[in-house]
């Protein structure tokens, strides 16, 4: 059988230090060849696919390491749950017109109610797994989100390590008065709106996870965060707020910070060569939903380098295009959803950049009134997703891809 090959030119080639006019060779899965001239005659070549990309950036398919969006997907209300497989089959539609190619989706395990449930994590967990090796649009990994007060659920977290049912994890604690939620009545009104519960219930819920931050068993989370990275699965912190939280994560061998609550944390961790990602949504709203720290302060002060979806995936490409106007470069806000999550994944020898003998995940990306949009989305050489858009006089733009 032969092997696909497909020529990509008159591209605008994103490239990590910068951008070319080109074209990109693809045999099979995987890039070939990346050229900074116009391809040359290809007629006569019946084996090869020929895409003009005249108009279009042509970018690595960006890697989200943190979203939501699968718990919105099977509980979109409170107390309104969806089919796993349903959630999964449609959320990955979503994932390719976003152009997000490499999704770890973000599961809480807690003994929290409804997606958060530590039965219905594994569930989805053993489903994500089961669905992605039978088909699947993207490419599907596991970050799993443990909260450190769930005492019980620590057993469950080494059970998932041991078996390499997750791809990265974060240790994460949302106790009242600390962290995301310095505000008690923010976490209180948070975890009534999401989940449906009345005051008392959630009160209580909230006497008793102060109760357990004081068992938490560090010794054992360590243990586990070291037998993670011999088998590959990396680990961050979430909400840091003091240095003494990023300490903690380097006794734990950690890797990440997530969404740091202030400057001065998200600094400190940079100080200490570990990645700070921030929130694409930040970035487009321009503040934090919980008024913590602005995402544009800290990448302008070069205290974060990645970016994630957080709980919007339509978020990642426009917070590229906003970074640029805040006179951030385009290949180093390209960077922040593609080479830096690769590298803090340790999967940058697979994605991450257009280079010779990565895996062809791609997307062309094209400026309709400063807006960009999702032309086509390529995964190991194969076009998932690809659209047109109509103007208002119903003809065809010009320049299609």
């Amino acid at each position: 059988m032969k092997t696909k090959k497909v020529c990509i030119h008159n591209a605008q080639i994103i490239l990590p230090e910068k951008i070319v006019k080109g074209h990109i060779m693809i045999d099979g899965h995987r890039i070939s060849e990346v050229t900074e001239s116009i391809f040359p005659k290809v007629k006569g070549n019946p084996d090869l696919t020929v895409i003009d990309a005249e108009g279009c950036y042509v970018m690595p398919g960006m890697i989200d390491l943190h979203s939501d969006a699968i718990e919105k997907e099977i509980q979109p209300r409170p107390n309104t749950l969806f089919p796993i497989d349903m959630a999964f089959y449609e959320l990955e539609k979503k994932l390719a017109v976003c152009g997000i190619t490499t999704m770890y989706h973000s599961l809480s395990l807690s003994d929290e109610w409804g997606v958060r449930n530590k039965d219905m994590v594994v569930g989805v967990i053993n489903s994500i797994n089961r669905l992605k090796r039978t088909r699947s649009m993207i490419n599907h990994k596991i970050h799993l989100r443990y909260e450190l007060t769930f005492l019980a659920g620590i057993n469950i977290l080494e059970s998932l390590i041991r078996d390499k049912s997750i791809d990265f994890m974060s240790y994460m604690d949302h106790t009242p008065g600390q962290g995301q939620f310095k505000d008690a009545e923010a976490l209180k009104s948070f975890t009534m709106q999401s989940y449906g519960k009345k005051a008392q219930e959630v009160e209580e819920f909230m006497d008793k996870t102060i109760e357990q931050q004081a068992m938490i068993d560090w010794f054992k989370l360590r243990s586990l965060a070291k037998l993670a990275k011999t088998i590959g699965i990396r680990l961050a912190s979430h909400d840091d707020d003091t240095r003494e939280k990023i300490e903690t994560l380097l006794e734990c061998e950690g890797v990440l910070s997530e969404f740091p609550i202030n400057i001065e944390t998200a600094l400190y961790a940079k100080s200490r060569d570990i990645y700070v990602c921030v929130g694409a949504p930040n970035i487009i709203r321009g503040k934090s939903h919980s008024n913590n720290m602005r995402a544009i302060d800290a990448i302008l002060n070069n205290a974060a380098d990645i970016m994630c979806s957080d709980y919007l995936p339509s978020a990642m490409l426009p917070a590229i295009f906003k970074l640029t106007k805040e006179g951030i470069k385009l290949t180093e806000a390209v960077k922040m959803v593609t080479l830096n999550p690769a590298k803090a994944l340790g999967i940058d020898n697979e994605v991450g950049t257009i280079e010779v003998g990565k895996c062809a995940d791609l997307i062309f990306v094209v400026m309709h009134q400063d807006y960009p949009i999702i032309r086509k989305t390529m995964v190991g050489g194969n076009i998932i997703s690809q659209s047109e858009f109509l103007v208002l006089n119903s003809e065809r733009v010009d320049n299609v891809c």
